[in-house]
């Protein structure tokens, strides 16, 4: 291919276009081939009247490195008296190359962080990596590599691209979760839990991905069946495997929701996936004959004020005592009747009531939602005592009415003459505090599942010893390290039992043999506190010191992918109140704000009949359907982007052509963060905030040749009409502060903080001469609008500044300040705007016919321009207007009405 060096120097677009520079993000062009014109002022001291793509490419590479080092600088700031703020992204996996979404939610993050430094708070922004699981190690057996090097290449590769992305996180605080000095304190917080009881092993029916060779959480198979990961359909399987207690945190968990703010719906989300807490388990003792067998059965009441009169437990055919490797299996099986209800030999003993019962299968293939072990008690059930009747069972009656049909306690020892409300809160307590259950929860509510049988996980510090038990890791032998192996398969049983040195230990309880623990964890238990790591990330002695910790959290925002609502959040809540309860944090919730962030999706063609996905060019655009060229209707759809849909896009390729600033304008610009974004650079957004970076330039054009060509300024010229005029600058931009300001820290609706931003640059660039010349409102108006821009914008703010602040005679002290845009203060509205009244009801006409009311700012009521912006920027103008042609829109003089008129 040849390329003309002269259309590439007037064309510099084209030059990314050719590929010629793929790799490089700042500059596509050779420094040689500018135009010898073409200068910059940081470097140079000379304007260029025109901000134009190749002044794009040397602003960003000019400023990229200084506002990446000052940021630095200031985050290592010692003994601030600042207030904090930490605003946290979701860390991602290190698979080596950055998507759009990746770029969309660390932009907000980036955007929030410079935000609240200007404001003046001592900000946290951190980054990490996700290191551990299933990608790199089926990756590494693909490739015939370690998992380890092939992440460590991974984590550079992306550092250098978030870098290049002028994103300004504290680097000096990175965590990576696949290193011992942090996987060491994932094992210490898993000791913890095994202390406290919450960590156990037991036998399970299981998922099993027979692709992926390993164990899924129930939250990690689809509604289709399918492995959430490798697509395959999940297996059953009967596995020893490694839980946590999440159970015990159910209420507390759901109840805790009440005091956060709203999640977008995620509130919802958790509290649907807990469900309603209305009930507990209780722990039994099994006896074949009297004797006990060492099994140890958890069993669910929905009632349990009335425990007292169980008539029997029931288990599920499909439960694993009669499918494992149980001590009373074979009893079950001689007694076990497919399709009735089966009295067993065997009973069970309640360590809450010290009450005896038989142990029954139950005739159905399920109960309600997750449950396999339940109480049977007749006085509250139907069915139950429609069971223990056809079983010849005795029980307890243990309610009795009043007149008044309230039900009181008998025969249930102290609890005997509390209401079933008093009897529920002491029953609970009382167990909960002998350590037997008690502990509310739903019957929608599994423990965690944690153990994983792959190589490329944090080992579980736990060794097997046939004198003692499971015996946990003493705190000063961690971490237990991966050993080296020579070759990963992917096949059988997990990889570290291949490990014979390794898997071979001494017990460090009795010092007799035994064998450590092979399974490893899942990656949502190393996810599941790294917030807390952030704040102290390289302390060798404990995983953060509390003082850090406490002064740090709770994170003020987080930001993330709302497929992270459900399973990820509920781990690292709970993770939280455990600390809480360890004495290891002063906060129960670690998150205040949430931010949810949607997808970024690209456009896809598949073949209508066989769903195959197709690339651009092999499609007939010509007629109004598209074809595909070797026959076949294509459906035309928008998904999340992919490459195995063709529909992907490379950041890197779209930063070089657009620039990082256009990028970030139109990420935050295109959408709220909740909505999913429809790449498309033919819509308003991309062509929108270009045009718009290219007025602010012409805004600080028009101040500096005002003031180069017009001689000094002298407010007291200006006549009643331009003093009106500077009334107006200065209306519009005190409303513009407050408006952006809310939008930064409220909703987070950064789209409407630019339109609020284009509406002042409007308002400004109306201007007329004499007031830029002689007016401080003017001067006022367009530094706040710079700084306004700064966190969205950083390279171009930083040099519109440094243009800004070497006006002639300039009459604004802000022009006046020392630092760079980003070490500028956030400006505030002036305490006189706040004076006037707020709000005016505003009647909002179609054709003459009112349609509704919005509520306006009083003091742009009377601007017409300002107010239809309002009309069309809000729900109800987007519901009636959006999609019309509008010819005028009439704002009534006297009356807080305006009149859209439009075609019919």
């Amino acid at each position: 291919m040849q390329v003309s060096l002269r259309r590439l120097a007037l064309n510099p677009l084209a030059v990314a276009r050719t590929g010629l520079v793929r790799g490089a993000l700042f500059c596509p062009l050779p420094r040689f081939l500018y135009p010898s014109t073409r200068t910059l002022f940081s470097e140079t001291g000379v304007w260029e009247k025109d901000y134009r793509a190749e002044t794009r490419c040397r602003v960003e590479e000019w400023w990229h490195p200084r506002i990446m080092a000052q940021w630095q600088k200031d985050a290592q700031e010692k003994g601030s008296n600042k207030k904090k703020f930490y605003v946290l992204s979701m860390f991602p996996y290190p698979s080596g190359r950055l998507h759009m979404g990746h770029v969309r939610v660390y932009t907000i993050s980036d955007t929030i962080g410079h935000f609240q430094r200007m404001r003046g708070h001592q900000v946290l922004n951190p980054m990490g990596w996700d290191a551990f699981g299933l990608p790199a190690e089926n990756a590494a057996i693909e490739r015939g590599l370690d998992p380890e090097e092939w992440t460590k290449h991974n984590v550079q590769s992306m550092r250098e691209q978030l870098d290049s992305l002028s994103l300004c996180f504290n680097w000096d605080r990175e965590v990576t979760t696949c290193l011992p000095d942090y996987y060491r304190w994932t094992q210490y917080l898993f000791i913890k839990l095994f202390e406290a009881g919450l960590a156990y092993q037991k036998e399970a029916v299981v998922n099993w991905d027979p692709i992926d060779q390993t164990v899924l959480a129930d939250e990690q198979v689809d509604e289709n069946g399918r492995s959430w990961r490798s697509g395959a359909l999940v297996e059953q399987k009967l596995l020893t495997q490694w839980f946590i207690k999440t159970t015990n945190y159910a209420k507390p968990l759901l109840d805790a929701l009440a005091d956060l703010p709203e999640w977008y719906g995620v509130k919802a989300m958790q509290a649907n996936w807990i469900g309603e807490c209305t009930g507990c388990y209780f722990d039994f003792k099994l006896k074949v004959n009297g004797q006990e067998t060492g099994e140890t059965l958890s069993a669910y009441s929905s009632s349990p004020e009335t425990v007292f009169g169980a008539a029997y437990v029931a288990i599920l055919p499909s439960h694993r005592l009669l499918h494992g490797s149980s001590s009373v299996r074979s009893v079950l099986e001689k007694t076990f009747l497919p399709g009735r209800d089966s009295l067993t030999e065997i009973t069970a003993l309640n360590l809450f009531t010290g009450q005896e019962v038989p142990l029954v299968i139950s005739h159905k293939e399920a109960f309600e939602d997750y449950l396999d072990t339940v109480i049977g008690v007749p006085d509250c059930s139907e069915e139950d005592l429609s069971v223990a009747r056809a079983l010849n069972l005795r029980w307890t009656t243990v309610l009795k009415s009043d007149e008044d049909a309230a039900q009181t306690l008998i025969n249930s020892d102290e609890f005997s003459g509390l209401t079933r409300q008093q009897a529920f809160d002491s029953i609970t307590q009382k167990a909960r505090e002998r350590k037997v259950g008690g502990h509310l929860t739903s019957s929608k509510l599994r423990d965690w599942l944690i153990s994983r049988q792959r190589y490329w996980g944090t080992p579980i510090p736990v060794v097997h010893c046939g004198a003692c038990g499971p015996v946990a890791v003493p705190e000063e032998e961690l971490p237990v390290t991966l050993p080296k192996l020579t070759s990963l398969t992917g096949k059988g049983a997990s990889p570290l039992e291949t490990a014979h040195d390794w898997v071979n230990c001494t017990c460090p309880r009795c010092k007799g043999p035994a064998r450590r623990e092979t399974d490893t964890m899942d990656t949502f238990v190393d996810s599941a506190w790294y917030y807390f790591r952030y704040t102290d990330p390289h302390n060798p002695n404990r995983p953060f010191e509390r003082h850090l910790a406490d002064h740090w959290l709770p994170v003020d925002v987080y930001i993330g992918g709302k497929e992270h609502a459900v399973m990820h959040l509920y781990y690292a809540r709970f993770l939280s109140h455990f600390c809480k309860d360890q004495g290891l944090v002063a906060y129960r919730e670690p998150f205040q704000k949430l931010l949810v962030q949607g997808l970024i999706k690209g456009q896809t063609f598949k073949l209508a009949h066989s769903g195959q996905y197709l690339k651009r060019e092999e499609i007939d655009f010509t007629d109004k359907e598209p074809v595909a060229y070797g026959g076949g209707r294509v459906e035309v759809t928008w998904e999340k982007m992919s490459k195995s849909k063709h529909n992907g896009l490379d950041p890197q390729e779209v930063v070089q052509q657009y620039g990082v600033d256009t990028v970030r304008l139109y990420i935050l610009y295109a959408a709220p963060p909740e909505q999913d974004i429809l790449w498309s650079v033919k819509t308003d957004a991309l062509p929108g905030v270009l045009r718009w970076q290219s007025r602010l330039w012409q805004l600080v054009t028009k101040l500096r040749v005002a003031r180069e060509l017009e001689g000094i300024p002298n407010p007291s010229l200006l006549k009643k009409k331009e003093l009106a005029e500077t009334r107006k600058i200065w209306e519009n931009k005190n409303y513009a502060i407050q408006e952006v300001t809310s939008h930064f820290t409220e909703d987070f609706l950064f789209n409407a903080a630019i339109s609020r931003l284009m509406g002042l640059t409007r308002t400004l660039n109306s201007t007329t001469a004499r007031v830029v010349q002689h007016s401080v409102e003017y001067e006022e108006a367009l530094a706040a609008l710079v700084i306004m821009t700064a966190p969205m914008a950083p390279h171009l703010a930083s040099e519109l500044w440094a243009g800004l602040c070497q006006v002639k005679n300039p009459l604004s002290q802000l022009l006046q300040r020392e630092g760079d845009v980003l070490q500028q203060f956030w400006p505030t509205v002036d305490p006189e705007y706040l004076d006037v009244p707020d709000f005016v009801e505003l009647s909002v006409l179609i054709n003459n016919k009112t349609c509704g009311k919005l509520t306006v700012p009083l003091r742009v009521s009377k601007d017409s321009e300002q107010v239809q912006q309002l009309v069309l920027e809000s729900p109800l103008g987007q519901k009636l207007l959006s999609k019309r042609s509008i010819k005028r829109a009439i704002l009534s003089p006297r009356t807080a009405l305006v009149n859209f008129l439009v075609d019919e």
